[in-house]
């Protein structure tokens, strides 16, 4: 799992710095709140798995 998230993180600073080189506005939200609020998604599915799978024991 942390190489998946390593190499997520160095995709998204390529493309980053790709944008930047190209002069093309990020493709990301400009808030910090906004990533908070997609990590904050990506939580609860795990939250609905994990409760799905104690619930079936």
């Amino acid at each position: 799992m942390m190489k998946e998230i390593i190499l997520s993180l160095i995709a998204g600073m390529v493309v980053g710095m790709l944008f930047k080189f190209l002069k093309l506005p990020l493709p990301a939200p400009p808030v910090f709140s906004a990533v908070v609020g997609v990590f904050g998604v990506y939580l609860g599915g795990i939250l609905i798995e994990w409760i799905g799978k104690l619930i079936q024991h």
